[in-house]
């Protein structure tokens, strides 16, 4: 198994720290809106990694944070909080918002075949370790009080910048917009561990702590929740490209500077999904959702199918003309599959050569793609039956999750259904007329259709796959 490394900049061998199991971070949703489609892109390849990491025989423990409270769109407390203006925007508590849209996020991983992480925590449920962690930095000097809060110092931390290679000139004040000046901190770049004293004067989540009352830092949540769950080793961290820096630049310090060693071994990051004006966002443009698509007609494994012809570390555009593309050949292949015999007895023996050439194709790096071209290549191979050719689909279907062996309900269309009494009728003409390649050629173009035609002694019916 190889994996690109955003802490080495290259494609390693995955080695864990204990043989064949797996520890798994994966950061979670901030549950103040409902996750865009770019978002969930970053969920479907975690759950890929998953999935094959199992498949190839590993033991995976797998845990994910739900962010209810703390982020904030800058670390200088001068940006918004984000479960506060969920709260002002509909007129609710940051409970009630929290609770509604963490229930959304799982609607639509559920409607996506992604598979919920065995552990998911609340920040919110973990005030605890926050505080315990804080403490400790606190005594050892990697963090300081100023102002009423609690900031982590960053020159106290063993080469800060590894994980983002920025320079940290760039990062200056006046030099980045998104970058404001805190007089409170001894460097521009250190970030809140803890907030007492903060602008959010009716922040509704507070909590009791040694330096006053207030909330966490949005990073420090990650550290203890992953700590908590997983321990003080962790093998596998993930999230979007978005997360780099400095969200987890800021877990590395803070995780290392608590434990007094080094944490996570592997860092893997999704790239962003862009539309033709560039990174997809919340605030901009026609809100892309699932619930959006599914109004539009798309199926949510659709859009699942669109990504997976994209390797997760390159840009991905979006289009309703590419995901029309991606429609019409996930239904194609899912007829096709759904079209074979499976009478014949499986040829086991010759199943080895492809179960091999779909797990090298995961372990290049969670080749998506490559894995779906193996998935074509079992359905165009001549040397195994058709129920072979199914009961491998099927096995590889546990990674990919494309519903590939399971047929979708439909509802014909009046005309359809006249459209394919039409075509029943021509078939039979062509057969009366000897003239089998037109009757072959219209059953296989009503079975790309998702339409299977069916001949018994009382005439030929239709099933629609």
């Amino acid at each position: 198994m190889k994996l690109y490394n955003t802490l080495t900049k290259k494609i390693e061998e995955f080695i864990p720290y204990e043989d064949k199991k797996v520890k798994m971070y994966t950061c979670g949703p901030t549950v103040y809106h409902y996750a865009h489609i770019g978002n969930l892109r970053s969920y479907i390849f975690e759950d890929i990694l998953e999935k094959g990491l199992n498949y190839l025989g590993y033991d995976v423990k797998r845990a994910m944070n739900i962010t209810d409270v703390g982020h904030l769109t800058s670390d200088s407390d001068t940006g918004e909080d984000k479960m506060l203006k969920g709260a002002k925007r509909e007129g609710k508590t940051v409970y009630e918002i929290a609770e509604f849209y963490t229930n959304a996020f799982f609607k639509d991983i559920k409607a996506l075949n992604i598979k919920k992480p065995e552990i998911i925590e609340k920040a919110s449920d973990h005030i605890d370790i926050y505080i315990k962690m804080i403490e400790k930095m606190l005594q050892e000097n990697y963090a300081y009080i100023s102002n009423g809060n609690v900031y982590f110092d960053i020159s106290k931390a063993k080469d800060y910048y590894r994980l983002s290679g920025k320079n940290p000139e760039e990062l200056f004040v006046g030099v980045r917009d998104t970058v404001e000046e805190d007089k409170s901190k001894r460097n521009p770049a250190d970030f809140v561990l803890w907030f007492t004293l903060s602008k959010f004067e009716n922040q509704q989540m507070k909590w009791d702590s040694p330096w006053g009352i207030g909330y966490p830092g949005w990073h420090i949540e990650c550290s203890g929740i992953s700590y908590l769950t997983l321990g003080e080793y962790l093998d596998i961290h993930c999230g979007g490209v978005d997360n780099i820096f400095p969200h987890h630049t800021n877990e590395i310090a803070q995780s290392e500077a608590y434990l007094g060693h080094k944490w996570c071994k592997y860092w893997c990051h999704g790239a962003h999904l862009n539309d033709k004006s560039g990174k997809m966002s919340k605030s901009k443009g026609e809100f892309l959702t699932i619930s959006l698509l599914q109004e539009k007609g798309y199926h949510p494994l659709d859009y699942r199918y669109f990504c997976l012809n994209s390797h997760y570390r390159n840009p991905l555009v979006f289009s309703y003309e590419s995901l029309d593309t991606a429609k019409t050949a996930l239904t194609k292949l899912r007829n096709k599959i759904l079209g074979l015999n499976q009478t014949f007895a499986v040829e086991t023996e010759k199943m080895d050569r492809y179960i091999e050439e779909f797990k090298e194709a995961f372990s290049n790096d969670i080749n998506t793609s490559l894995m779906l071209t193996v998935v074509y290549d079992v359905l165009k191979a001549t040397d195994i039956n058709e129920t072979t050719k199914f009961v491998l689909i099927k096995e590889f279907d546990q990674v990919l999750s494309l519903d590939l062996t399971i047929p979708v309900e439909k509802e014909l269309t009046s005309q359809v259904k006249e459209m394919v009494l039409q075509k029943i009728q021509e078939r039979i003409e062509a057969k009366k007329n000897k003239d089998f390649a037109t009757a072959d050629q219209i059953r296989n173009d009503l079975l790309e259709q998702g339409i299977k035609l069916v001949d018994t002694r009382e005439g030929t019916t239709y099933e629609v796959l």
